[in-house]
Protein backbone atom coordinates (compact mmCIF):
# COMPACT_ATOMS: atom_id res chain seq x y z
CA UNK A 1 0.00 0.00 0.00
CA UNK A 2 1.79 3.59 -1.34
CA UNK A 3 2.57 5.84 1.81
CA UNK A 4 1.05 9.02 1.39
CA UNK A 5 3.37 12.12 1.29
CA UNK A 6 2.12 14.18 3.65
CA UNK A 7 2.32 10.85 6.36
CA UNK A 8 5.71 10.27 4.94
CA UNK A 9 6.79 13.86 5.88
CA UNK A 10 5.23 13.44 9.45
CA UNK A 11 7.11 10.22 10.74
CA UNK A 12 10.33 12.19 9.10
CA UNK A 13 9.63 15.46 10.76
CA UNK A 14 8.59 13.64 14.04
CA UNK A 15 11.89 11.95 14.65
CA UNK A 16 12.82 10.15 18.07
CA UNK A 17 14.93 12.65 19.98
CA UNK A 18 18.60 12.59 20.09
CA UNK A 19 20.09 10.83 23.74
CA UNK A 20 22.17 13.25 25.32
CA UNK A 21 25.47 12.52 25.20
CA UNK A 22 27.26 10.16 28.15
CA UNK A 23 29.21 13.04 28.93
CA UNK A 24 26.55 15.72 29.07
CA UNK A 25 24.86 12.47 31.60
CA UNK A 26 27.57 12.04 33.66
CA UNK A 27 27.90 15.97 33.70
CA UNK A 28 23.66 16.32 35.13
CA UNK A 29 24.56 13.40 37.88
CA UNK A 30 27.59 14.77 39.02
CA UNK A 31 25.40 18.62 39.24
CA UNK A 32 22.71 16.46 41.28
CA UNK A 33 25.09 15.05 44.16
CA UNK A 34 27.04 18.63 44.11
CA UNK A 35 23.56 20.56 44.39
CA UNK A 36 22.74 17.75 47.08
CA UNK A 37 25.86 18.21 49.05
CA UNK A 38 25.63 21.93 48.95
CA UNK A 39 21.87 21.81 49.73
CA UNK A 40 22.53 19.85 52.92
CA UNK A 41 26.05 21.62 54.01
CA UNK A 42 23.71 25.03 53.89
CA UNK A 43 21.19 23.35 56.36
CA UNK A 44 24.02 22.05 58.19
CA UNK A 45 26.05 25.38 59.08
CA UNK A 46 22.39 26.87 60.06
CA UNK A 47 21.23 23.98 62.31
CA UNK A 48 22.73 26.07 65.55
CA UNK A 49 20.95 29.41 64.33
CA UNK A 50 17.96 27.43 63.43
CA UNK A 51 17.63 25.98 67.14
CA UNK A 52 18.14 29.44 68.67
CA UNK A 53 15.21 30.43 66.43
CA UNK A 54 12.99 27.69 67.83
CA UNK A 55 14.77 27.54 71.14
CA UNK A 56 15.53 24.01 70.87
CA UNK A 57 17.92 22.64 73.30
CA UNK A 58 19.56 19.67 72.19
CA UNK A 59 17.25 16.97 73.07
CA UNK A 60 14.25 19.00 71.43
CA UNK A 61 16.64 19.43 68.17
CA UNK A 62 17.15 15.76 68.50
CA UNK A 63 13.61 15.12 68.16
CA UNK A 64 13.17 17.65 65.07
CA UNK A 65 16.28 15.68 63.41
CA UNK A 66 14.21 12.36 63.86
CA UNK A 67 11.72 14.01 61.96
CA UNK A 68 14.08 14.98 59.15
CA UNK A 69 14.93 10.77 59.06
CA UNK A 70 11.52 9.90 58.98
CA UNK A 71 10.86 11.63 56.07
CA UNK A 72 13.94 10.47 54.52
CA UNK A 73 13.53 7.03 55.34
CA UNK A 74 9.80 6.54 54.19
CA UNK A 75 10.47 8.10 50.96
CA UNK A 76 13.49 5.76 50.30
CA UNK A 77 11.06 2.84 50.96
CA UNK A 78 8.97 3.74 47.68
CA UNK A 79 11.77 5.41 45.33
CA UNK A 80 13.54 2.66 44.36
CA UNK A 81 9.95 1.42 42.65
CA UNK A 82 9.14 4.72 41.13
CA UNK A 83 12.70 4.69 39.18
CA UNK A 84 11.98 1.32 38.23
CA UNK A 85 8.48 2.43 36.91
CA UNK A 86 9.19 6.03 36.06
CA UNK A 87 12.87 5.99 35.36
CA UNK A 88 15.76 6.82 37.88
CA UNK A 89 16.29 9.75 35.62
CA UNK A 90 12.64 11.66 36.35
CA UNK A 91 12.63 10.46 39.72
CA UNK A 92 16.17 12.33 40.29
CA UNK A 93 15.11 15.51 38.43
CA UNK A 94 11.71 15.32 40.71
CA UNK A 95 13.42 14.93 43.43
CA UNK A 96 15.95 17.86 42.82
CA UNK A 97 12.98 20.36 42.20
CA UNK A 98 11.19 18.88 45.53
CA UNK A 99 14.92 19.52 47.02
CA UNK A 100 15.41 23.05 45.86
CA UNK A 101 12.00 23.96 47.33
CA UNK A 102 11.88 22.18 50.85
CA UNK A 103 15.54 23.77 51.53
CA UNK A 104 13.97 27.07 52.54
CA UNK A 105 10.97 25.63 54.66
CA UNK A 106 12.87 25.20 58.29
CA UNK A 107 14.46 28.50 57.82
CA UNK A 108 10.99 29.81 57.98
CA UNK A 109 9.97 27.95 61.30
CA UNK A 110 9.33 29.84 64.00
CA UNK A 111 8.35 27.02 66.70
CA UNK A 112 9.19 23.47 67.23
CA UNK A 113 6.01 21.92 65.54
CA UNK A 114 6.71 23.87 62.48
CA UNK A 115 10.31 23.17 62.44
CA UNK A 116 9.57 19.34 62.51
CA UNK A 117 6.94 19.50 59.76
CA UNK A 118 9.55 21.43 57.58
CA UNK A 119 12.35 18.67 58.52
CA UNK A 120 9.76 15.64 57.36
CA UNK A 121 9.14 17.43 54.05
CA UNK A 122 13.01 18.37 53.76
CA UNK A 123 13.95 14.86 54.52
CA UNK A 124 11.59 13.45 52.13
CA UNK A 125 13.37 15.40 49.13
CA UNK A 126 16.55 14.38 50.60
CA UNK A 127 15.95 10.49 50.53
CA UNK A 128 14.16 10.97 47.07
CA UNK A 129 17.45 12.73 45.80
CA UNK A 130 20.21 10.04 47.21
CA UNK A 131 18.17 7.27 45.94
CA UNK A 132 17.65 8.00 42.51
CA UNK A 133 20.88 9.75 41.79
CA UNK A 134 22.97 6.59 42.91
CA UNK A 135 20.82 4.91 40.49
CA UNK A 136 21.46 6.63 37.66
CA UNK A 137 25.16 7.11 38.36
CA UNK A 138 24.99 3.46 38.65
CA UNK A 139 23.58 3.48 34.95
CA UNK A 140 25.81 5.93 33.72
CA UNK A 141 28.77 4.49 35.63
CA UNK A 142 28.00 0.90 33.34
CA UNK A 143 27.48 2.66 29.89
CA UNK A 144 31.17 4.24 30.53
CA UNK A 145 33.10 0.75 31.49
CA UNK A 146 35.18 2.86 34.40
CA UNK A 147 34.50 3.69 38.04
CA UNK A 148 32.42 7.10 38.88
CA UNK A 149 30.27 6.47 41.32
CA UNK A 150 33.38 7.63 43.68
CA UNK A 151 33.59 10.77 41.39
CA UNK A 152 30.16 11.70 41.55
CA UNK A 153 30.25 11.03 45.67
CA UNK A 154 33.32 13.39 45.41
CA UNK A 155 30.91 16.30 43.85
CA UNK A 156 28.17 15.77 46.89
CA UNK A 157 31.22 16.75 49.24
CA UNK A 158 32.28 19.49 47.25
CA UNK A 159 28.76 20.59 47.40
CA UNK A 160 28.56 20.12 51.13
CA UNK A 161 31.95 22.05 50.95
CA UNK A 162 30.39 25.16 49.14
CA UNK A 163 27.15 24.80 51.38
CA UNK A 164 29.47 24.75 54.85
CA UNK A 165 31.65 27.55 53.60
CA UNK A 166 28.98 29.64 51.97
CA UNK A 167 26.40 29.56 55.17
CA UNK A 168 29.30 30.30 57.01
CA UNK A 169 30.23 33.68 55.63
CA UNK A 170 25.98 34.00 55.32
CA UNK A 171 25.89 33.61 58.82
CA UNK A 172 27.08 37.15 59.58
CA UNK A 173 25.19 39.11 57.06
CA UNK A 174 22.34 37.27 56.37
CA UNK A 175 19.52 35.30 58.11
CA UNK A 176 18.30 31.73 58.06
CA UNK A 177 15.08 31.98 55.48
CA UNK A 178 17.12 34.44 53.29
CA UNK A 179 20.78 32.03 52.69
CA UNK A 180 17.88 29.35 52.63
CA UNK A 181 15.83 31.24 49.89
CA UNK A 182 19.09 32.10 47.84
CA UNK A 183 20.07 27.91 47.88
CA UNK A 184 16.64 26.63 46.67
CA UNK A 185 16.96 29.62 43.85
CA UNK A 186 20.47 28.53 42.75
CA UNK A 187 18.85 24.87 43.50
CA UNK A 188 16.26 25.47 40.78
CA UNK A 189 18.37 26.93 38.05
CA UNK A 190 20.21 23.70 38.00
CA UNK A 191 17.30 21.44 38.30
CA UNK A 192 15.96 22.94 35.02
CA UNK A 193 19.67 22.86 33.03
CA UNK A 194 19.80 18.86 34.02
CA UNK A 195 16.19 17.85 33.29
CA UNK A 196 16.32 16.56 29.69
CA UNK A 197 20.05 14.53 30.83
CA UNK A 198 18.70 12.67 33.25
CA UNK A 199 15.52 11.73 31.14
CA UNK A 200 17.70 11.05 28.78
CA UNK A 201 19.93 8.71 30.66
CA UNK A 202 17.29 6.51 31.20
CA UNK A 203 16.86 5.61 27.89
CA UNK A 204 13.94 3.44 26.17
CA UNK A 205 11.20 2.87 28.11
CA UNK A 206 10.12 -0.83 28.42
CA UNK A 207 6.77 -1.49 26.35
CA UNK A 208 6.08 -3.25 29.79
CA UNK A 209 7.01 -1.19 32.22
CA UNK A 210 5.63 -3.21 34.88
CA UNK A 211 7.76 -6.16 34.57
CA UNK A 212 10.59 -6.62 37.22
CA UNK A 213 14.17 -6.44 35.37
CA UNK A 214 16.79 -9.81 36.13
CA UNK A 215 18.36 -8.01 38.64
CA UNK A 216 14.85 -6.87 40.70
CA UNK A 217 13.89 -9.89 40.53
CA UNK A 218 16.93 -11.63 42.14
CA UNK A 219 18.43 -10.11 44.81
CA UNK A 220 20.90 -11.44 47.78
CA UNK A 221 18.59 -9.41 50.37
CA UNK A 222 21.23 -10.50 52.93
CA UNK A 223 24.34 -9.33 51.40
CA UNK A 224 22.50 -5.74 50.49
CA UNK A 225 21.65 -5.31 53.66
CA UNK A 226 25.15 -5.97 55.46
CA UNK A 227 26.09 -3.67 52.47
CA UNK A 228 23.72 -0.81 53.45
CA UNK A 229 25.51 -1.64 57.26
CA UNK A 230 28.75 -1.16 56.31
CA UNK A 231 27.17 2.65 54.25
CA UNK A 232 25.15 3.19 57.59
CA UNK A 233 28.11 2.62 60.00
CA UNK A 234 30.34 5.19 58.46
CA UNK A 235 27.39 7.67 57.21
CA UNK A 236 26.29 7.92 60.65
CA UNK A 237 29.82 9.56 61.08
CA UNK A 238 28.55 12.15 58.01
CA UNK A 239 25.69 12.82 59.82
CA UNK A 240 27.16 13.50 63.30
CA UNK A 241 29.68 15.97 62.37
CA UNK A 242 27.32 17.83 59.88
CA UNK A 243 24.42 18.45 62.39
CA UNK A 244 26.35 18.61 65.79
CA UNK A 245 30.14 19.17 64.17
CA UNK A 246 29.52 23.27 64.03
CA UNK A 247 27.84 23.20 67.42
CA UNK A 248 30.49 21.12 69.44
CA UNK A 249 33.29 23.49 67.85
CA UNK A 250 31.51 26.07 69.24
CA UNK A 251 30.46 25.16 73.11
CA UNK A 252 33.58 22.92 73.98
CA UNK A 253 36.08 24.89 72.10
CA UNK A 254 34.31 28.62 72.12
CA UNK A 255 34.54 28.89 68.16
CA UNK A 256 32.94 31.68 66.67
CA UNK A 257 30.30 31.12 64.18
CA UNK A 258 32.39 31.44 61.11
CA UNK A 259 35.18 28.99 61.94
CA UNK A 260 32.67 26.68 63.53
CA UNK A 261 31.36 26.47 60.14
CA UNK A 262 35.09 25.39 58.77
CA UNK A 263 34.73 22.07 60.90
CA UNK A 264 32.04 20.30 58.29
CA UNK A 265 33.91 22.26 55.51
CA UNK A 266 37.14 20.75 56.20
CA UNK A 267 35.68 17.15 56.92
CA UNK A 268 33.77 17.66 53.25
CA UNK A 269 36.99 18.55 51.45
CA UNK A 270 38.78 15.63 52.85
CA UNK A 271 36.13 13.78 52.16
CA UNK A 272 35.65 14.81 48.44
CA UNK A 273 39.72 14.92 47.94
CA UNK A 274 39.45 10.92 49.19
CA UNK A 275 36.75 10.06 46.71
CA UNK A 276 38.19 11.81 43.80
CA UNK A 277 41.46 9.59 44.42
CA UNK A 278 38.68 6.37 44.94
CA UNK A 279 40.12 4.59 42.22
CA UNK A 280 43.15 4.65 42.49
CA UNK A 281 43.43 4.35 46.03
CA UNK A 282 41.24 0.87 45.21
CA UNK A 283 43.94 -0.06 42.12
CA UNK A 284 46.75 0.08 44.53
CA UNK A 285 45.62 -1.32 47.79
CA UNK A 286 42.71 -3.35 47.11
CA UNK A 287 39.67 -2.96 48.77
CA UNK A 288 40.02 -4.79 52.09
CA UNK A 289 42.75 -2.41 52.57
CA UNK A 290 41.12 0.67 51.70
CA UNK A 291 38.10 -0.26 53.92
CA UNK A 292 39.41 -1.68 57.01
CA UNK A 293 42.24 1.02 56.87
CA UNK A 294 39.92 3.79 56.20
CA UNK A 295 37.26 3.34 58.87
CA UNK A 296 40.56 3.02 61.37
CA UNK A 297 41.67 6.26 60.11
CA UNK A 298 37.99 7.42 60.42
CA UNK A 299 37.79 6.59 64.14
CA UNK A 300 41.26 7.70 65.20
CA UNK A 301 40.39 11.04 63.45
CA UNK A 302 37.36 10.80 65.32
CA UNK A 303 38.74 10.53 68.97
CA UNK A 304 41.52 13.03 68.41
CA UNK A 305 38.42 15.49 67.77
CA UNK A 306 36.28 14.90 70.35
CA UNK A 307 39.75 14.88 73.12
CA UNK A 308 41.14 18.12 71.70
CA UNK A 309 41.63 20.75 73.51
CA UNK A 310 42.46 23.50 70.54
CA UNK A 311 40.25 24.34 67.29
CA UNK A 312 42.71 23.50 64.54
CA UNK A 313 43.17 20.05 66.32
CA UNK A 314 39.72 19.48 66.35
CA UNK A 315 39.41 20.74 62.88
CA UNK A 316 42.28 18.20 61.81
CA UNK A 317 40.58 15.50 63.25
CA UNK A 318 37.60 15.98 61.14
CA UNK A 319 39.72 15.79 57.94
CA UNK A 320 41.19 12.56 58.95
CA UNK A 321 37.54 11.19 59.38
CA UNK A 322 36.72 12.90 55.94
CA UNK A 323 39.56 11.15 54.64
CA UNK A 324 38.94 7.39 56.27
CA UNK A 325 35.26 7.37 55.28
CA UNK A 326 35.61 8.61 51.43
CA UNK A 327 35.06 5.53 49.40
CA UNK A 328 33.31 3.56 52.04
CA UNK A 329 29.74 4.40 51.03
CA UNK A 330 30.50 4.79 47.32
CA UNK A 331 31.70 1.56 47.09
CA UNK A 332 28.95 -0.35 49.06
CA UNK A 333 25.79 1.21 47.00
CA UNK A 334 28.01 0.27 44.10
CA UNK A 335 28.09 -2.97 44.56
CA UNK A 336 24.48 -3.12 45.70
CA UNK A 337 23.82 -1.51 42.66
CA UNK A 338 25.28 -4.19 40.66
CA UNK A 339 23.53 -7.10 42.43
CA UNK A 340 20.78 -5.54 42.56
CA UNK A 341 19.46 -2.81 40.35
CA UNK A 342 17.55 0.15 41.60
CA UNK A 343 15.47 -1.84 43.95
CA UNK A 344 18.94 -3.45 45.77
CA UNK A 345 20.57 0.33 45.94
CA UNK A 346 17.13 1.27 47.51
CA UNK A 347 17.49 -1.23 50.05
CA UNK A 348 20.91 -0.55 50.74
CA UNK A 349 20.64 3.03 50.77
CA UNK A 350 17.86 3.05 53.05
CA UNK A 351 20.33 0.54 55.62
CA UNK A 352 22.72 3.30 54.88
CA UNK A 353 21.31 6.41 55.29
CA UNK A 354 19.64 4.87 58.47
CA UNK A 355 23.04 6.19 60.04
CA UNK A 356 23.33 8.96 57.94
CA UNK A 357 19.92 10.25 59.19
CA UNK A 358 19.55 8.50 62.36
CA UNK A 359 22.54 9.49 63.82
CA UNK A 360 22.19 13.37 64.53
CA UNK A 361 18.63 12.82 66.70
CA UNK A 362 20.34 9.93 68.26
CA UNK A 363 23.37 12.47 69.22
CA UNK A 364 20.92 15.08 70.39
CA UNK A 365 18.77 12.32 72.80
CA UNK A 366 22.27 11.45 74.09
CA UNK A 367 23.82 14.97 74.62
CA UNK A 368 20.70 15.52 76.62
CA UNK A 369 22.07 13.20 79.07
CA UNK A 370 25.70 12.38 78.61
CA UNK A 371 26.90 15.96 76.92
CA UNK A 372 27.64 16.42 73.73
CA UNK A 373 31.28 15.33 73.69
CA UNK A 374 30.05 11.28 74.74
CA UNK A 375 27.36 11.54 72.29
CA UNK A 376 29.62 11.97 69.54
CA UNK A 377 32.14 8.77 70.95
CA UNK A 378 29.35 7.20 68.96
CA UNK A 379 31.27 7.95 65.87
CA UNK A 380 34.64 6.27 66.46
CA UNK A 381 32.81 3.26 67.77
CA UNK A 382 30.90 2.62 64.69
CA UNK A 383 33.64 3.24 62.16
CA UNK A 384 35.37 0.26 64.02
CA UNK A 385 32.12 -1.90 63.87
CA UNK A 386 31.91 -0.56 60.27
CA UNK A 387 36.25 -2.28 59.97
CA UNK A 388 34.71 -5.71 61.37
CA UNK A 389 31.63 -5.93 58.66
CA UNK A 390 33.98 -4.31 55.67
CA UNK A 391 36.33 -7.26 56.88
CA UNK A 392 33.50 -9.85 56.83
CA UNK A 393 32.23 -9.73 53.71
CA UNK A 394 36.07 -8.65 51.60
CA UNK A 395 37.61 -11.86 52.04
CA UNK A 396 40.18 -13.04 49.85
CA UNK A 397 38.07 -15.75 48.58
CA UNK A 398 35.64 -13.18 47.33
CA UNK A 399 38.43 -11.68 45.05
CA UNK A 400 37.86 -11.01 41.26
CA UNK A 401 40.90 -11.41 38.83
CA UNK A 402 41.82 -8.68 36.51
CA UNK A 403 41.32 -10.36 33.01
CA UNK A 404 42.57 -9.31 29.72
CA UNK A 405 39.63 -7.48 27.85
CA UNK A 406 40.48 -9.32 24.93
CA UNK A 407 39.55 -13.00 26.97
CA UNK A 408 36.05 -11.76 28.07
CA UNK A 409 34.41 -12.94 25.44
CA UNK A 410 35.98 -16.71 25.24
CA UNK A 411 35.76 -17.23 28.61
CA UNK A 412 32.11 -15.94 28.61
CA UNK A 413 29.69 -18.72 28.12
CA UNK A 414 31.93 -20.05 31.38
CA UNK A 415 31.84 -17.16 33.47
CA UNK A 416 29.47 -17.24 36.72
CA UNK A 417 28.62 -14.08 38.82
CA UNK A 418 29.84 -15.85 42.38
CA UNK A 419 31.49 -12.27 43.70
CA UNK A 420 28.12 -11.93 46.25
CA UNK A 421 30.17 -9.58 48.44
CA UNK A 422 33.10 -6.92 48.05
CA UNK A 423 36.10 -7.90 46.30
CA UNK A 424 39.62 -6.66 46.30
CA UNK A 425 40.93 -4.29 43.22
CA UNK A 426 39.31 -2.42 40.48
CA UNK A 427 38.43 -5.06 38.61
CA UNK A 428 34.65 -4.98 41.06
CA UNK A 429 34.04 -1.96 39.10
CA UNK A 430 34.21 -3.83 35.41
CA UNK A 431 31.15 -4.93 34.72
CA UNK A 432 31.83 -7.94 32.62
CA UNK A 433 34.43 -9.40 34.26
CA UNK A 434 33.37 -12.06 37.47
CA UNK A 435 34.81 -15.76 38.48
CA UNK A 436 34.93 -18.41 36.55
CA UNK A 437 32.88 -21.40 37.44
CA UNK A 438 34.80 -24.59 38.15
CA UNK A 439 32.07 -26.62 37.28
CA UNK A 440 31.04 -24.75 34.06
Amino acid sequence: MPTSPLLARARTTVSPPVPPSLSRQQAAVAAVFALDGAVFGSWAARVPDVAAVVGAGHSALGVALLCLSIGALAAMQVTGALCARLGAGVVTTLGAFLLSVSVVLPGLATSMPGLCAALLVFGAATGTVNVAANAVGVTVEGRLGRPLLSGLHAGFSFGGLAGALLGGLLATVAGVAAHLVLVGALGLLVTAWVARALAGADGPRSATPGRPREADRSRPTAVLVVLGAVAGCTAFGEGALSDWGALHLREQLGAPTALAAAGYAGFSLAMACGRLAGARLVAALGERRLLAGGTVLAAAGGVAALTATTVPTALGGFVLVGLGLANVFPLAISRAGLLGGARGIALATTVGYTGLLGGPPLIGLLAEHAGLPAALATVPLLALVATVLALSVAGDALRVPVTPRGLVAAVAPRVQPLVSGFGHGTAVYVRELRVLDPAA
